[in-house]
């Protein structure tokens, strides 16, 4: 039976139910994409609400200690993981079969590394940090080593459900996460507990990292299927050699990023003191919220690239819509309310912190771009690309900051990250004819 344009009525359903084809190709892409975002926003703030809770419940000296040991573990986790949670959503999309394996060899490569510069850390700890006399101690030092380990699992279950697109888990994970080291923070702090924050973050990790890795093998791993037409039937699809220089170039340009943006807080407190490096870190703080979000939305445009690379180009340009459909508003919001948010810290927060937060946030939707960019130079496996783009957004804005800084102070440094943004998102609008492009389907 047929309508009077002459169209089956069963396909006009289809169509009013699944929307066009070109609508249809993006839902998964646009939904999967919007639940990472809200993953990334969520972990965000559940992760300051923590903090503020054990601030309260807590005395500040135990604050401190335990909010370095922490930021050092994560940090020698996220160094020791290798940047193989980002191999995990590029490959597993198409491994198929082969995705059991390898996942275990990225766990394993990943702890083992991790437990190595996490006693790296600890034996130079009385040199590196003087302050964290727990290390020196021999069951504190080896529950160091064993959390960092823990932590690098933690980094890449997140990319093995999101190559596996389990969108949902992640959400689930860090929510399980927050709660349950909230939960054990108030028992410690019932039970006075002097090592309480410690005790609460390792049982909310163990319990996060149990229930993850419990769906990805049971569940999400065996009904992995390659998508049709993704390439994973080509014999150097995933070949060990390919995935290790994948992720030796992603690393290098993450690891430039990392650098920059985390050292920064440095150079602040070097040139402009402790009180402008606390109202910096406030701007940074909701800088960074903005693009984890649209980071986590590039994640999403990796899985569904990878596994149907002849549309890779279409879903960019639905990637880079949704995208800045998020980012914008929120950015307008960030900006418009910048002097209530800070006040909320204090007066002088408002007073100086202001004008470098609304230039902060304001580079967060030209780096929309700049994320597409990279994560479809991933799927493209462009890794000259790939490494040069993130080198140079961490070049230019190191450079920019150091240029500005002494002359503007802190609108200085809020100037160079808009720059920076603003620049490699005009040259890439140029380029784009070059990058963004489709890959012809595999046999």
């Amino acid at each position: 039976m047929r309508d009077r344009l002459g169209v089956p009525l069963t396909q006009l359903r289809e169509r009013l139910q699944n929307g066009t084809g070109g609508e249809r190709a993006a839902t998964p892409l646009v939904r999967n994409g919007r639940i990472l975002a809200a993953s990334a926003v969520l972990a965000a703030g559940l992760g300051a609400l923590f903090w503020l809770l054990a601030a309260r419940w807590f005395s500040a000296e135990a604050v401190g200690r335990s909010y370095a040991l922490l930021s050092a573990a994560m940090l020698l986790a996220t160094l020791g993981s290798l940047n193989l949670g980002d191999v995990l959503v590029r490959f597993l999309p198409t491994a198929g079969e082969r995705g059991r394996r390898l996942v275990v060899r990225c766990y394993t490569i990943s702890t083992a590394v991790g437990a190595a510069v996490a006693t790296g850390f600890v034996l130079l700890a009385p040199q590196l940090a003087p302050g964290l006399t727990e290390l020196r101690e021999s069951w504190s030092a080896i529950l160091f080593i064993a959390a960092t380990s823990a932590y690098t699992v933690f980094v890449l279950q997140d990319g093995a459900l999101t190559g596996l697109r389990q969108p949902g888990w992640v959400l689930g994970e860090n929510l399980i996460f927050a709660i349950a080291k909230a939960v054990a923070l108030a028992l410690c702090a019932i039970l006075a507990v002097e090592a309480g924050i410690l005790l609460a973050w390792a049982a909310g990790l163990v319990l996060a990292v149990t229930v993850a890795n419990t769906v990805l093998f049971a569940r999400a791993l065996p009904t992995a299927h390659p998508a049709p037409g993704s390439g994973a039937s080509a014999p150097s699809a995933a070949r060990p050699h390919r995935m290790a220089r994948y992720a030796a170039a992603d690393y290098i340009g993450q690891l430039g990023q990392t650098a920059v943006s985390k050292s920064l807080p440095l150079f602040v407190l070097g040139r402009l003191g402790a009180d402008e490096t606390a109202y910096y870190s406030l701007a940074y703080l909701v800088t960074d919220t903005l693009y984890q979000a649209a980071y986590a939305m590039g994640q999403s445009l990796t899985v569904e690239g990878a596994a149907e690379p002849h549309r890779l180009a279409e879903h960019a340009r639905h990637t880079l819509r949704h995208t800045a459909l998020l980012i914008t508003p929120a950015t307008v919001v960030a900006v418009a309310a910048a002097p209530w948010i800070l006040d909320l810290f204090g007066t002088d927060y408002a007073a100086h912190g202001t004008t470098v937060l609304r230039l902060m946030a304001l580079s967060a939707v030209p780096n929309v771009l700049f994320g597409v960019a990279v994560h479809v130079a991933r799927v493209r496996q462009a890794l000259a690309f790939l490494t040069g783009l993130q080198l140079a957004f961490a070049a230019m804005l190191l450079t920019l900051t150091l240029v500005l800084m002494p002359r503007y102070g802190l609108t200085g440094v809020g100037a160079a990250w808009l720059a920076t943004a603003c620049t490699l998102a005009l040259v890439l609008a140029v380029m784009a004819p070059r990058w963004l492009t489709a890959l012809p389907p595999q046999p």
